[in-house]
């Protein structure tokens, strides 16, 4: 089995989703010992922001390093993805790599009718968000967890949990109160290891 753990908070040690993703894998390593893990740090690492050369595959690097992306998300079973709220969405860096992911014939395609179909099925995902305030899915100011979802379930995958600690911002109780109960939800997403 392959894990792929993806982090994308700039904040370093002082992360929340860096911690939690760190305590999923961990859960889910003790459940199999055998797992291969790839980590992929897009603050530490970015991957360059689509450009006209991008599409064109002008620079051998940049192409490589864009296979290397879509590689690692078709060869893992599991995706463990760190993602912290930003202005109302996620940060640059993860749509930078949502961009080198989201590729025609790759991880989706079109049918006949129009309609599109995910070819990335039969993997589990688990999504660690992180807000500083609280904004319920649905919610006007909620753009994060529904286009995680959204853009996931468009590429096939479509078997998610969500670790959510919200209010982070909201004083060091409402921090701590939070991050417990997002560290204490972590006993439910040991089922996508199976």
């Amino acid at each position: 089995m392959n894990l792929l753990h993806i982090d994308s908070s700039i904040l370093g040690d002082g992360s929340a989703t860096r911690s939690l993703t760190a305590a999923v894998v961990a859960r889910i390593r003790t459940e199999r010992p055998r797992i291969t893990v790839t980590y992929r740090d897009l603050d530490r690492e970015p991957l360059p922001h689509l450009g006209s050369g991008s599409v064109a595959s002008a620079d051998p690097g940049e192409a490589a390093r864009a296979e290397r992306t879509i590689a690692e998300l078709e060869a893992a079973n599991v995706l463990v993805l760190g993602a912290p709220m930003y202005n109302f969405s996620i940060p640059s860096t993860l749509k930078a790599w949502i961009d080198r992911v989201a590729i025609a014939g790759r991880s989706f395609r079109y049918r006949e009718d129009g309609t599109p179909e995910g070819l990335l099925t039969g993997k589990r995902a688990v999504l660690v968000l992180a807000q500083g305030g609280i904004h319920e899915e649905g919610a006007p100011s909620e753009h994060h967890e529904s286009y995680l979802k959204w853009t996931l379930g468009f590429l096939g995958i479509s078997d998610i949990e969500v670790v959510r600690a919200q209010g982070l911002a909201l004083g060091p109780e409402a921090r701590a109160e939070s991050l417990a109960k997002a560290h204490a939800s972590l006993e439910r997403v040991l089922a996508v290891a199976a």
